[in-house]
C-alpha cells in the first residue's frame, strides 16, 4: 500500500460529523474501535500507576494509562482523530506513542473497546473495576491497588519493574484510617 493510499484508507475510516469541540460525545464506529482494539491488542499496554497526591484523602490516586507505541506516527495520529483523546509522543529514533491518560477519556475508551479485545481483555476489564471503584476509605485503596498490582503483573513488560503498590501504601498509611 503506497503512502497516499494509506492516507486516504486512513481518513476513509473518520466518522463524518464529528465536532470538535464536543469529543466526548463522538460516535465512533464499530470498525474503528475493533481496528484501534487490535493495535492496543498487538502493539499496546493498559496500565495503572499509583501516584502519590497530596489532595487525595489517602494521598494517593490510582491512574489508569492506554497507550499505543508505533513507528508510523501516522496510525496513531489517526487514532487520536478519531477518538479524540490523548496525545502523541516521540519517543526517540522513529518511535511514536499515542498516550490517554485523562481518566474520563480511558474509561470511555475501555468500554469502547473491551468487547473488541482479544489478548489484553483481562488487563481491560481490571482497569475498568479500577476505575469505577469509589475510594472512600484506605481498606478501599489498597483493595484498588491490589488490583493495579493484578493489572501491571498481566502486562509482560512490567516484568522487573515496581509493581506492589498495596504494600506501598499500606506501608504510608495510618492504622487508624
Amino acid at each position: 500500500m503506497g503512502e497516499p493510499l494509506l492516507i486516504w484508507w486512513f481518513a476513509s475510516l473518520q466518522v463524518p460529523g464529528y465536532h470538535k469541540d464536543n469529543p466526548m460525545r463522538k460516535i465512533v464506529s464499530e470498525v474503528n474501535k475493533a481496528y484501534i482494539s487490535g493495535l492496543i491488542d498487538g502493539d499496546g499496554a493498559i496500565m495503572a500507576c499509583i501516584e502519590k497526591h497530596t489532595e487525595k484523602k489517602f494521598g494517593f490516586r490510582v491512574r489508569i494509562y492506554i497507550k499505543i507505541s508505533q513507528n508510523n506516527e501516522q496510525i496513531l495520529n489517526w487514532c487520536k482523530s478519531v477518538t479524540g483523546f490523548g496525545n502523541i509522543r516521540h519517543i526517540h529514533a522513529k518511535e511514536y506513542e499515542w498516550l490517554v491518560r485523562t481518566q474520563a477519556e480511558t474509561k470511555l475508551l475501555l468500554e469502547w473497546l473491551t468487547p473488541y479485545l482479544k489478548i489484553k481483555r483481562k488487563q481491560a476489564v481490571l482497569a475498568k473495576r479500577i476505575l469505577n471503584a469509589e475510594i472512600k476509605s484506605s481498606k478501599k485503596l489498597i483493595a484498588v491497588a491490589r488490583l493495579a498490582d493484578a493489572l501491571s503483573a498481566l502486562n509482560v513488560r512490567s516484568e522487573g519493574r515496581r509493581k506492589n503498590f498495596s504494600t506501598m501504601i499500606q506501608d504510608s498509611i495510618s492504622p487508624n484510617d
